[in-house]
């Protein structure tokens, strides 16, 4: 057990968040969120530096996802960025935690989590707060993910990373009649998935190995272990003091500028 009033300043705490949504008719709902919850164990447990994680965010932001698939829930985007904020300002003034990494697992929560994190480095500039997308985190993965599908969706890597961390949850008879291709190649407007999948997939499930699901999913906590001990040590480029130096410069070229422009008026 950690004791959270004992950390030291150095320790990262890594906020899984996931979604709640139909990933066709092989994968369960929660994928989004074992994935994510799993990278941030196992990122933590691989890294030499010290680091913990938060209970994850389940429900995401799913409007791309649509209406007509079952078992989708979704938060709108203005409210999964609060309960962002919200969970990183708790963290933050119960423990001596302020360095935070936003491990996110589903692609539709990305605009949310940058407004979060945005609110935060510029109202809270004594805490340190990214996020990444685990699918991102290692350009290998990043491009074995894609191989299927450019969009991709319950596809070949993301079903091959759940038989690799959580078999139990993988239908494997059904993932093999549930390929579907990628239709964005050529789209101009953006479109719910019920407008681009015949089954919430996207992408070729049936080609998923246990063997690719380990390699996926190692090669992304390892690069989340490094990122963790890079983000335990990292400070801005530019001290308080630096960073005050430079706005009494620029102060004084403004008002430098407002005293040329009013002696020219006086002129």
């Amino acid at each position: 057990m950690v004791d959270l009033a004992a950390l030291p300043s150095s320790t990262v705490a890594l906020l899984p968040v996931g979604a709640t949504e139909q990933h066709g008719p092989h994968l369960p709902t929660g994928t989004d969120t074992i994935i994510a919850s799993w990278m941030c164990s196992e990122g933590a447990r691989r890294a030499d530096s010290p680091a913990v994680v938060l209970p994850p965010v389940a429900v995401g932001a799913s409007f791309g996802h649509g209406y007509d698939l079952p078992g989708t829930v979704s938060l709108t985007p203005e409210l999964l960025a609060a309960q962002v904020v919200n969970v990183v300002l708790w963290a933050a003034r119960t423990t001596a935690i302020h360095r935070f990494l936003v491990v996110n697992a589903h692609v539709g929560n990305a605009a949310a989590l940058n407004v979060a994190t945005d609110h935060l480095r510029l109202e809270r500039p004594d805490l340190r707060t990214a996020v990444r997308d685990w699918a991102a985190l290692d350009a290998d993965v990043a491009t074995e993910l894609r191989a299927d599908a450019e969009d991709w969706h319950a596809n070949r890597g993301e079903t091959a990373v759940m038989m690799a961390i959580a078999p139990d949850l993988v239908r494997w008879e059904l993932a093999v009649a549930a390929d579907d291709p990628d239709r964005t190649g050529s789209l101009v407007f953006r479109y719910t998935a019920a407008r681009l999948s015949r089954n919430g997939v996207t992408g070729r499930p049936s080609e998923a190995t246990p063997d690719l699901g380990r390699r996926l999913a190692e090669g992304a906590a390892d690069a989340l272990a490094r990122l963790v001990e890079r983000a335990s040590v990292e400070e801005p480029p530019l001290d308080a003091a630096q960073q005050g130096l430079i706005h009494s410069v620029l102060s004084s070229g403004r008002l430098a500028a407002g005293d040329a422009h009013g002696h020219h008026q006086a002129g």
